[in-house]
Parts: C-alpha cells; sequence; structure tokens
C-alpha cells in the first residue's frame, strides 16, 4: 500500500517535469511565431495548450485523491502543497505562451515586432526557454542550489523587460500606438512568464528544505 502511494508522489514528479517540456515548446513556438508572423504555428500553440490543462487537471485530480486517502504529513505534504503550486504557475505559463501566440495571429499577416525591437524579444524568448529548462531539471533533481539561481537569472529578463520600454519612451519611436501596445504586452508575458518560473524554483526550495522566500508579485 504505501510503495504504491509513493508511486503516486513520484508520478506528481513526472506530471510536473512534463508540464515543463510543453510550456518550453509553447514560448519557443511562439516567440518563432511572433517574429516571423506564421500563422500555423500560431494556431498550433494556442489549440496545444489544452495538453497542458489536461496534465493540470490531472495532477489536482491526483492530489486531491491522495489527500482523502492518505492524510499525507511532513515531506509527502510539503510535496503535494508544492505540487499544486507548481502546477499552477506552470499552467498560467502555458497560458502566457498562447498569450505570445495570439498577438502573433491578431497581427497576421504583418509582423507585431518593429525591426528595432526584434533581438530584444529573441533574447526575452530564450531566457524564457532556459528558465523553464532549468525549472523542470530542478522538479526532476530537487536541487537547491539550482533552484536557487533562478532568482538571478531572472534578472536579465527584468533588464530586457525595462530596454523595451526605453524603446518605446524614446523621441525617435515612429510606429505609433497600435504596435506600442502589443510590444508592451508581449514584454509584460515574457517577464511574467520568467516570474513563474521563479516561483516553481521557489516551491522546490520549499519542498526540499520547509521553508519559503518571498514571494514575487505574480498574477
Amino acid at each position: 500500500m504505501r510503495d504504491a502511494y509513493h508511486e503516486e508522489l513520484a508520478a506528481l514528479t513526472g506530471r510536473l517535469v512534463e508540464m515543463t517540456r510543453l510550456v518550453r515548446s509553447a514560448i519557443s513556438r511562439a516567440t518563432t511565431a511572433l517574429l516571423d508572423s506564421d500563422l500555423q504555428l500560431a494556431e498550433s500553440v494556442i489549440s496545444r495548450d489544452e495538453e497542458v490543462d489536461r496534465i493540470f487537471a490531472e495532477i489536482e485530480i491526483s492530489i486531491f485523491d491522495l489527500m482523502a486517502r492518505q492524510q499525507p504529513v511532513a515531506v509527502d505534504l510539503r510535496m503535494i502543497i508544492a505540487a499544486l503550486r507548481m502546477g499552477t504557475d506552470l499552467e498560467r505559463m502555458g497560458d502566457l505562451a498562447e498569450h505570445v501566440a495570439k498577438v502573433a495571429r491578431l497581427r497576421h499577416p504583418e509582423s507585431a515586432i518593429p525591426p528595432e525591437i526584434r533581438s530584444t524579444i529573441v533574447e526575452m524568448g530564450q531566457i524564457a526557454e532556459r528558465l523553464v529548462t532549468k525549472a523542470g531539471s530542478c522538479i526532476a533533481s530537487r536541487d537547491v542550489d539550482a533552484a536557487l539561481e533562478l532568482e538571478g537569472d531572472d534578472d536579465a529578463m527584468d533588464r530586457l523587460h525595462r530596454r523595451l520600454f526605453t524603446v518605446l519612451m524614446a523621441d525617435d519611436w515612429k510606429y505609433g500606438v497600435e504596435p506600442a501596445v502589443d510590444v508592451t504586452l508581449v514584454g509584460r508575458y515574457y517577464e511574467r512568464y520568467a516570474d513563474h518560473a521563479v516561483r516553481v524554483a521557489r516551491d522546490v526550495v520549499y519542498l526540499v528544505t520547509g521553508s519559503r522566500t518571498p514571494d514575487a508579485d505574480i498574477v
């Protein structure tokens, strides 16, 4: 009985790692769709978000079932709490990748990203992928040191986010209001995606140590 219980706990980890892979693929493809004005790719990101939602629903069902049947305590209870929080953040990351893809779809066949901003968006997409890849590795390995590093890794995303606003507020901005709104939204989506990856890493720290670092202001 207890062996089956711990197998179910281990299965939660596997589902969470699978979610990190899916949302990494989603943000990668959404970035390409945005930069290349690729409608088919954007649509695939939007439609496949249902898979992320499905896995998160399975995680929730498993957690509620485990709590009802096993009444977990100590480390096992931390695992269940952390899994629910991580699943919530990963599901939100999938939604944010979908939002990026929807901007690409909205502006097709034109690109929503002016030439002067393309390199910054490329970097933001790359950082987002690195963060979620690292978060997935931390979930699988329960590596506290690597999880703590994500706080610093996120600083690069924040710098790029500020750079976007510097460009948007410059006197020589020539693209008008609509592209400015698109760039503002897209920048926020990447910045929030990174913040949720940091929260996943924080929950790995909580799972292993029982201690929490202060939460970022993430919605």
